[in-house]
């Protein structure tokens, strides 16, 4: 009988995932052949142009370059904290007895047995996780390039701190900063896990929907480019 209540978890969850992570797989696909197509791509460009600037004009832009880096530090702090906070609390439902949980799993469509429970917390539990450690590690970054932005330019450009090496360890810490965002806003979805299923298939298709309106650029006519016009 339980295994017959588990059919519709089988089944729409992990489409429900498949579907999202199917939209990023296919995001990274469009950002890496058409970045001026997508916000991602352009925003990255847009970095890279401000680098050079803050480096060519660091003495009247030094401050300029602190205040930003704080910003994205304070950002990408509160989202740690934020993962942090709901692991605290997931690891504390799953602590607990599961007679605590019995009530709200009885008016569940779905199924709510004791291993079923338990896999519905441990998943979110560790999507949480893993968008912490994004988070520190995009925050590890972004202190990297705190410090070199500032260091004057070399006079020997093939190396040394240059422009195109800060530029680098910028949009590192950007990329795992996205991923820890997505992989936050993934992890909410799963939440409504503890409701039933249909719903966390819902939400998948409602936050693909939304995100598709966020992370292209609609134009008249197709707009293309590659990552040659990236390096700067």
């Amino acid at each position: 009988m339980e295994w017959r209540k588990c059919y519709v978890d089988l089944i729409l969850v992990p489409l429900g995932i498949m579907i999202y992570m199917g939209y990023h797989i296919w995001l990274w696909h469009k950002v890496r052949t058409h970045p001026l197509s997508t916000v991602l791509g352009r925003n990255a460009l847009g970095r890279r142009f401000w680098v050079a600037a803050i480096i060519k004009d660091n003495e009247k832009k030094n401050i300029l370059a602190v205040q930003t880096f704080r910003n994205m530090i304070m950002g990408s702090t509160l989202m740690a904290t934020t993962s942090v906070l709901l692991c605290t609390a997931l690891a504390a439902v799953i602590s607990s007895s599961y007679s605590v949980k019995k009530p709200l799993n009885d008016a569940v469509y779905g199924a709510h047995g004791e291993f079923t429970v338990a896999l519905k917390y441990v998943s979110t539990l560790v999507v949480f996780l893993f968008s912490f450690v994004c988070h520190s590690l995009s925050i590890r970054f972004t202190n990297q390039v705190n410090f070199l932005i500032n260091c004057p330019p070399p006079e020997n450009s093939s190396g040394g701190v240059t422009a195109a090496y800060v530029a680098e360890l910028l949009e590192r810490g950007f990329e795992l900063n996205t991923v820890g965002c997505r992989l936050f806003y993934g992890g909410v979805p799963l939440l409504t896990w503890i409701f039933g299923p249909v719903l966390v298939f819902v939400c998948y298709v409602v936050v693909v929907f939304v995100f598709c309106n966020l992370d292209f650029v609609f134009v008249v006519g197709e707009v293309k480019g590659n990552w040659d016009v990236m390096n700067v």
